[in-house]
């Protein structure tokens, strides 16, 4: 990003309370980056992750609550990111909703949720944020899916939002350029879905991965900062940490 890496650079990141989000808010602001950890519901856990990383480096960290789906109130998210940070130079689309949507069960209020926040929503915050990313030579980081490439059974909905949010990556890549570059990472087995998965399920996924392990959220934490910090010459990528799943389908 600079011959400063991220020192003192402006990052926003959404759904960042939890989870993966979490793990990539701690891993930039351990590399010298100002924080903005944007959130919907999960106030405590934004602001208990914030105050953590201000004992650290006092006004560090900003915690920001919006519904993204909600697309008229992003440009105002995007302005108060730059209102308490002055500048805006790098944005991590994380925010997502996950579910299966077998067919003959699918709502159009589903189909808002997983294509507004898997694809909707990162597009208008790429847009508001796109003037100030110009004027700092900035990045934006999309988190895909290795699911974007081949469907997951009974997600019908949020697969094709994830392959849609890939193209938009690549589109945006080539759009922004110059100045902004634009790249996604894919998760693999990460975390497992918080609503549970059987340990024969988990195995049926892990024998399916050549390191025959899961994954670390912090790995994904890894790949974004590679790819804001030290990938000049990178954009319109979109990097698989699926310990080499992708590879043996």
């Amino acid at each position: 990003m600079s011959e400063n890496g991220l020192e003192n650079r402006v990052v926003m990141v959404t759904g960042a309370a939890r989870r993966i989000g979490a793990a990539i808010v701690t891993r930039l602001h351990a590399n010298g980056a100002r924080v903005a950890i944007h959130y919907r519901g999960s106030a405590d856990d934004a602001e208990s992750l914030a105050s953590r990383l201000n004992e650290q480096r006092p006004g560090s960290a900003g915690t920001f609550q919006a519904d993204l789906l909600d697309s008229s109130s992003i440009p105002q998210l995007v302005a108060d990111v730059v209102g308490w940070g002055g500048r805006l130079d790098a944005l991590v689309n994380n925010a997502s909703t996950f579910y299966p949507t077998p067919i003959g069960t699918i709502t159009e209020s589903e189909w808002d949720d997983l294509v507004g926040s898997n694809l909707k929503a990162p597009l208008f915050l790429s847009q508001a944020a796109t003037p100030h990313l110009r004027d700092a030579g900035g990045a934006i980081v999309n988190i895909v899916d290795i699911h974007a490439q081949r469907p997951l059974r009974n997600h019908p909905v949020y697969g094709p939002a994830k392959a849609a949010l890939a193209m938009l990556t690549r589109s945006l890549a080539k759009d922004l350029a110059p100045e902004i570059r634009v790249n996604g990472v894919s998760p693999g087995a990460i975390l497992w879905p918080e609503d549970g998965m059987s340990d024969a399920a988990q195995q049926t996924i892990l024998r399916q991965v050549p390191l025959q392990r899961a994954g670390d959220p912090d790995d994904i934490a890894g790949c974004v900062l590679y790819l804001l910090r030290d990938a000049p010459y990178v954009t319109g990528q979109i990097v698989a940490v699926d310990g080499g799943r992708s590879i043996g389908w």
